[in-house]
């Protein structure tokens, strides 16, 4: 008897049965409309019986599946496709309910759809992950009706699917062509030539004038009967570590994600980024610990590496320890590196409290210094006032705005670089700036 669980009445049949009912009543007041009302009755249940046969005939077949990336990307829209094929010999009304993750918060997910006789059908939905982590799906449950609308049958398919969300792996394919252009001013940069020695030799070339006699190479010179020169260029294979704070500042969130994850988001951007530039890729997490450690490779295996360790970082909601940084980039990181902070900071004085270390840092390394615009307070610094309270809050949200680029001059006093970024703009924010720093050869 497993099929009972299968039928359900539509609401069409319930408006009808409703019908039917007042006639019963006024055939009460109008005698003669008793026998009419019991011959509808009969004919409605007639009709239900006829719907319920062409429903669950035993060779009626009908499937659906569902089909879910193999990872969903964080923040991102991310397509969910329902794949249909029907095997009754009419058109079938349907009504479609996905049992999405419990992260979405989704609880009247319903899509309509027609499907002709022995009809394929495909449609997607899309879903946008705000957090890391495993997503569950439940049962794809179909509610099939036959064009009479009176008895829908419904199929279940699937025992639920996993599906983990990772760090923004689309964002990482929206810009992966930046990495192979060399047509920086695209992104308003300019391409700076550079004369200068490196360790890194290119090739042996005739001597021209201007070339500094120091690079005479005296063998291939005796060889060619003429002088030749050796010819370096900048030093490529460079150490690049992306740093993340991954304390309470970061958990602030804006367009449904944290500021950690906007973080993580364009760590794995630039990664590849800077991969592709054939420099080396590394990065961290650090709060009261350095966690989920990723030494500065150009390997093959270095995107996976570095995307599983984005995948694990969780806030812990403590004070960042940047003492604790400072210590551990001396210890570990010995050779001269780009670092990248990504980090809040509100005021000035939470800065200078952390300044110290981060003048450390930058006596042996480039420190680029990330951190985030309030943009909640530029909305209500540009937001008409009509009141003394709303001119209040202008005013104090207008002195924190402030004190953001009073921090940006207060670390470039100190050679620290610095990016003030909008969450939204953060991924491309990050990646003119070490275009830039590649372009200048500061590094």
């Amino acid at each position: 008897m497993k099929w009972l669980k299968s039928i359900y009445l539509n609401n069409f049949t319930f408006y009808v049965f409703i019908g039917i009912l007042v006639c019963f009543v006024l055939a009460y007041l109008f005698p003669v409309l008793y026998n009419a009302t019991w011959l509808l009755m009969f004919i409605y249940l007639g009709f239900i019986v006829v719907d319920f046969l062409l429903l669950f005939a035993s060779n009626q077949r009908f499937t659906a599946f569902r089909e879910a990336p193999e990872k969903l990307s964080n923040g991102d829209e991310n397509p969910i496709t329902i794949r249909i094929e029907s095997g009754y010999g009419f058109p079938v009304s349907l009504k479609v309910i996905d049992e999405i993750p419990v992260q979405f918060q989704v609880r009247n997910f319903e899509v309509t759809r027609k499907v002709g006789a022995g009809i394929t059908d495909a449609f997607e939905y899309f879903l946008r992950p705000t957090e890391r982590g495993e997503y569950y799906f439940g049962k794809l449950n179909v509610y099939a009706s036959s064009p009479l609308h009176l008895v829908a049958r419904r199929f279940t398919f699937g025992d639920g699917q996993m599906v983990p969300t990772y760090p923004s792996y689309i964002q990482l394919r929206k810009y992966d062509l930046m990495a192979f252009s060399n047509r920086l001013f695209q992104y308003g940069l300019k391409k700076i030539r550079r004369i200068g020695h490196t360790m890194e030799f290119e090739q042996i070339k005739e001597y021209v004038s201007g070339d500094d006699i120091r690079t005479i190479n005296w063998k291939a010179t005796a060889k060619k009967n003429q002088f030749m020169v050796n010819q370096f260029q900048d030093e490529r294979s460079q150490n690049v570590y992306m740093a993340i704070d991954k304390g309470r500042v970061m958990k602030m969130p804006f367009n449904g994600l944290s500021l950690l994850d906007y973080a993580i988001n364009a760590t794995l951007v630039l990664s590849n980024v800077i991969l592709k530039k054939q420099d080396k890729a590394g990065m961290f997490a650090f709060s009261k610990k350095i966690e989920n450690r990723v030494a500065a490779e150009r390997r093959s295996s270095q995107m996976q590496k570095i995307l599983e360790s984005l995948y694990n970082i969780k806030t812990d909601f403590f004070e960042s320890d940047f003492g604790r940084l400072y210590a551990d980039i001396k210890k570990n990181i010995t050779q001269r590196s780009l670092i990248v902070l990504y980090t809040n900071f509100e005021t000035l004085d939470g800065l200078k409290r952390q300044l110290p270390y981060l003048k450390g840092i930058a006596k042996n390394h480039l420190l680029v210094v990330v951190f985030f615009e309030n943009t909640e307070l530029e909305d209500l610094i540009h937001k008409k006032a009509g009141n003394i309270q709303e001119i209040y809050d202008q005013v104090i949200a207008e002195k924190f705005a402030f004190e953001k680029r009073l921090i940006v001059n207060e670390l470039m006093k100190y050679g620290i670089y610095s990016v003030l970024t909008k969450p939204e703009n953060l991924t491309i924010d990050s990646i003119n700036k070490y275009l830039e720093i590649k372009a200048r050869g500061i590094l």
